[in-house]
């Protein structure tokens, strides 16, 4: 039976679909909760068996971690174990509420499952007014991947939910789309070193206004305390090929592709092929709000491949390009020969 699917104005939240999510959360169900970057598969985060059926909905594999969330600072310490470090503190003034996730020590009470075993856990204070209320109202912290299946393209709309997951979850609460439309910026430290393990929302250039930070290759052992670092990942089912910036497909064989770019360059195209801009490449922002919405509509129009080209940016093109990359299943064409 699908999941009921509730409206909650952003601007003006309902109290009694906040009341009704929490309870459903408290009680030990799924819900499907708006964030300002993407839907959210919210569980009570101290409850095992709640926190299995996370697992268990997405099809998600125990080796990638969950990001808890909270409602506010005050709830921190009952899910990370100790102090903030210093930078860490910084940080969380500066973006709590908001798009950016510290992967801290864990809390005892925090079953070992959400972050696949690991001594550390990921934690954010979500932005988005309904994230927020309902988090207050549940009284506990939230565990909540993205609320598709595992591997597939991260939902900004309840409707993509709804498709993806709608038998499978208790409820789904709609605010409309996501603000951000890319997930958080994961962050880890090193000392007094922030460390990026994911690219997202919030760009690395504005971390770095603020405390020392570099990044991490995301292919690496260190990055698994982050979610989302699987070679293939926010994928399209239709076979999906990443390339580099200015690439030129003029000379590739002709076939039902639909090729991914951005507005006022679009290239020559062999013939079949159709172009879909993802936005203005002065416009990152803009192209991170609609990338997923973008990618779904070119994996719906069934085509037989879909090429994606990267922005080549800094700031936000980074997550940007990291999505696009991963889709692609981390192999990134150079020229028409690797396709």
């Amino acid at each position: 039976m699908p999941a009921p699917l509730l409206p909650c104005p952003t601007d003006n939240p309902d109290p009694a679909v906040i009341e009704r999510a929490a309870s459903v959360l408290r009680a030990g169900g799924l819900v499907a909760i708006p964030t300002e970057t993407v839907y959210g598969l919210g569980a009570h985060a101290l409850d095992a068996t709640a926190v299995a059926s996370i697992f268990t909905a997405k099809g998600r594999p125990s080796t990638d971690p969950l990001i808890v969330h909270i409602d506010a600072l005050a709830m921190a310490p009952q899910v990370v174990d100790g102090d903030f470090p210093t930078p860490a503190r910084i940080l969380a003034d500066a973006y709590w509420p908001g798009p950016l996730t510290l992967v801290l020590p864990r809390h005892p009470s925090v079953p070992a499952a959400v972050s696949s075993g690991l001594p550390l856990v990921g934690v954010r204070c979500p932005s988005h007014p309904t994230a927020q209320a309902i988090i207050s109202a549940a009284g506990v912290p939230i565990a909540a991947p993205s609320a598709n299946r595992f591997g597939r393209i991260s939902p900004t709309r309840a409707s993509h939910v709804a498709a993806e997951l709608g038998d499978r979850i208790d409820l789904i609460v709609d605010s409309g789309p996501c603000s951000a439309g890319v997930e958080s910026t994961v962050v880890s430290f090193d000392g007094d070193m922030a460390v990026v393990l994911r690219h997202g929302a919030i760009p690395l250039e504005s971390i770095a206004a603020h405390v020392a930070v570099r990044s991490i290759d995301t292919t690496s052992d260190a990055a698994i305390a982050s979610p989302g670092h699987d070679e293939r990942h926010y994928s399209p089912g239709i076979p999906t090929t990443t390339v580099i910036a200015g690439f030129d497909p003029a000379h590739a064989p002709p076939g039902n592709v639909r090729y991914l770019g951005y507005e006022g360059e679009e290239p020559e195209l062999p013939a079949g092929w159709s172009f879909v801009p993802f936005g203005s490449r002065r416009d990152l922002d803009a192209i991170a709000h609609d990338l997923y919405d973008v990618l779904r509509h070119a994996d719906v129009a069934a085509p037989t491949r879909i090429i994606a080209e990267l922005t080549g940016e800094a700031g936000i093109g980074r997550a940007i390009d990291d999505r696009l990359s991963r889709a692609g299943s981390s192999r990134i064409a150079q020229s028409i020969a690797d396709l």
